[in-house]
């Protein structure tokens, strides 16, 4: 009937929105009634006889679900790539999203000093320096902003620059967004503006609606966008997206030069593809982190992913093993093509040597060969991994397959050492951060003590420490309206951590650390 009415109507276009659904794949459907659908679909596509009177187009997110049949020529033979927007096009998009909203941008005096020098070409050079020294002489943001508004025209110039210059930078901080996200983002932001003029009073919740002089005070800020993002992600990684890392390098104790390699292998690249382009150097696909346990693997995978605003996507080696034959490999490719779309992003596989042991070993399961080999194709791939690192972490990379550590793959193997004593004294200062200490605890003393102790280990020693307080100060409490005073006055004291020391031991003797110093050397040789 669709097809017939269009006919009538000649020039038409019908438009079918998610195909995928009403003509799948025929030999993977049980019913009969998606056969007949696509049969009879395939049977109209055919009887259109006169091109261009009657133009069908179908919109879909999974392509290969779709039965080959209908792409075909002679029937969906054009098609027609959609992809995700890059930073010029988020920052259109967010350009008509926020066209008719109140942005309200900040007045930094060195954002606005920058906008004035711009400015030269447009404005009288004397009027502009005068300006200039006016701005460098205001105490604050809103005394700048008062300076600007004495003129209509230079202050309405301004503004539009410093918004820009604030969608410019959201854009940058929006990777992997489609519209939708983009304009959800936007929607968000006006409500995180609405709610908080709502909680400081200023708008009555009961009223029927909002006074219009209070309605044109109402703007929306760089923070309301800030907030926004907290809870507005890209809409193709809520299915893998475990958490947006939120580590820095500061919060991790000592490894300086491990660092300093990650940000030249990943963080670079991604921040200066330009410099890297120029020079005609290809960064490194791939990277293994391998060290003993507890030594900070997966914090320096999500403080490089934090540092170089690139989405996190972390894997675990059960999440994508199947019984099914096909299925590993396919969520494998599926990893990949959703890592491609948010691009830049960091696919990190935990404990790898789960995941890819060598093939061909004793007890070796085809699946584990199936994923090795998909995952070799995926690294060499014909699709091109732009923007896409593949950093992976074990303690066993004896166990990984060869050939996946090979250049061109995971090429650059980073050994990550348990803590010297200047680490370690790091690792418990930044435990500690916060924390009410006695007098009487020293980092020193505290970093002498824990020679053979991963970071994990300085964590829970410093955890342990905390709880004993705890539990010294309610053996105390009587009533418990004495609570509040009696945990103003606790501290964590010497006593604490030396009974936190007995109870919490090295995860790994002298001997693991000797055998595993011995180990890495061998690995290193295979692989220099």
């Amino acid at each position: 009937e669709i097809f017939e009415e269009a006919k009538q109507n000649a020039p038409s276009i019908i438009f079918i929105d998610e195909i995928d659904s009403i003509a799948p794949k025929r030999e993977e459907v049980t019913g009969e009634v998606e056969r007949r659908v696509v049969a009879q679909l395939l049977a109209l596509m055919d009887g259109l006889e006169s091109r261009g009177q009657v133009i069908v187009i179908a919109a879909t997110n999974r392509p290969d679900a779709i039965d080959p049949a209908l792409r075909r020529p002679g029937r969906f033979d054009r098609e027609i790539e959609i992809g995700v927007p890059d930073k010029e096009g988020r920052k259109e998009i967010l350009q008509i999203h926020t066209r008719s909203m109140p942005i309200e941008p900040e007045y930094s005096r060195k954002d606005v000093l920058e906008v004035l020098e711009a400015l030269k070409t447009r404005f009288e050079k004397k009027f502009i320096e005068d300006m200039k020294e006016k701005v460098n002489k205001a105490k604050d943001e809103k005394e700048i902003r008062e300076v600007l508004s004495r003129d209509e025209n230079l202050f309405r110039e301004v503004k539009a620059k410093l918004i820009d210059a604030m969608l410019e930078d959201l854009a940058n901080r929006t990777n992997g967004f489609v519209g939708a996200d983009l304009a959800a983002l936007a929607k968000e932001a006006a409500m995180h503006a609405l709610r908080d003029r709502m909680e400081k009073g200023e708008i009555d919740i009961e009223a029927k609606e909002i006074p219009a002089e209070v309605l044109s005070k109402l703007v929306v800020t760089k923070k309301d966008f800030d907030e926004a993002l907290k809870f507005i992600e890209p809409s193709a990684m809520r299915e893998v997206l475990v958490e947006v890392p939120k580590i820095r390098w500061e919060d991790i104790g000592g490894l300086e030069n491990v660092k300093q390699e990650l940000r030249e292998a990943i963080e670079w690249p991604l921040k200066f593809p330009d410099l890297f382009r120029a020079t005609n150097i290809k960064p490194p696909k791939g990277i293994l982190l391998y060290g003993p346990p507890g030594t900070g693997k997966t914090l320096l995978a999500k403080a490089v992913a934090n540092e170089s605003n690139a989405n996190f996507i972390s894997v675990k080696g059960p999440e994508l093993l199947s019984k099914w034959v096909g299925e590993s490999e396919k969520h494998v490719r599926e990893m990949f093509r959703k890592a491609r779309q948010v691009a830049p992003a960091i696919i990190f596989f935990d404990e790898i040597d789960s995941l890819a042991p060598r093939r061909g070993g004793i007890g070796d399961s085809h699946v584990t060969e199936r994923v090795v080999s998909q995952l070799l194709t995926e690294l060499d791939g014909l699709e091109e991994l732009r923007d896409v690192v593949v950093i992976a972490a074990t303690n066993r990379p004896d166990l990984i397959d060869p050939a996946l550590l090979r250049p061109g793959r995971i090429e650059r193997h980073i050994y990550i050492p348990p803590p010297d004593k200047e680490a370690r004294k790091e690792i418990f200062r930044i435990h500690l951060r916060g924390k009410p200490l006695s007098e009487d605890v020293s980092v020193e003393e505290l970093a002498e003590k824990t020679e053979g102790y991963s970071g994990a280990d300085i964590e829970a020693v410093c955890r342990e420490a905390g709880m004993l307080a705890i539990r010294e100060a309610v053996a105390h409490i009587r009533d418990p309206r004495e609570a509040k005073e009696i945990a103003q006055k606790v501290k964590i004291t010497r006593k604490h951590f030396e009974e936190a020391l007995r109870k919490v031991k090295p995860s790994l003797t002298k001997e693991d650390l000797r055998r595993f110093e011995t180990f890495m050397k061998d690995f290193q040789k295979v692989y220099a």
